[in-house]
């Protein structure tokens, strides 16, 4: 027997579907490596915002701990610079106190030395 290709409309039908779904084929293919390449860039995009986010965060929070910093050092800063000054008045104070002392001491030893006539 002849193996005829027949010629009817079930199998033009056929060849129609075959066609389609090749074709189908062809746009699955063809939509997964454009979705891939989309996906790729989206997520190096959404990488980038994340990136930019967390930077700028870090900044502003780097930025909050230099600002906490420097106002503690400028709190110690005032802390000391009263301290000091309290113990330059105190030690100023004192050496008032002794320099009179002192003086009136060598006033006395010259007095007593110029009674004596060591002079």
């Amino acid at each position: 027997m002849d193996k005829k290709i027949p010629d009817n409309e079930a199998y033009g039908a056929i060849l129609k579907i075959k066609h389609a779904e090749e074709k189908a084929r062809e746009i699955i293919q063809e939509a997964r490596e454009k979705t891939a390449t989309q996906i790729v860039q989206d997520a190096y995009e959404e990488a980038g915002r994340i990136r930019t986010q967390f930077l700028a965060e870090a900044k502003e929070k780097a930025d909050k701990k230099k600002k906490e910093i420097i106002d503690r050092a400028k709190k110690e800063k005032n802390r000391i610079e009263k301290g000091s000054d309290k113990e330059i008045s105190d030690l100023r104070q004192k050496s008032r106190s002794r320099m009179s002392d002192a003086v009136e001491k060598i006033r006395k030893k010259m007095e007593i030395s110029l009674k004596k006539g060591a002079f």
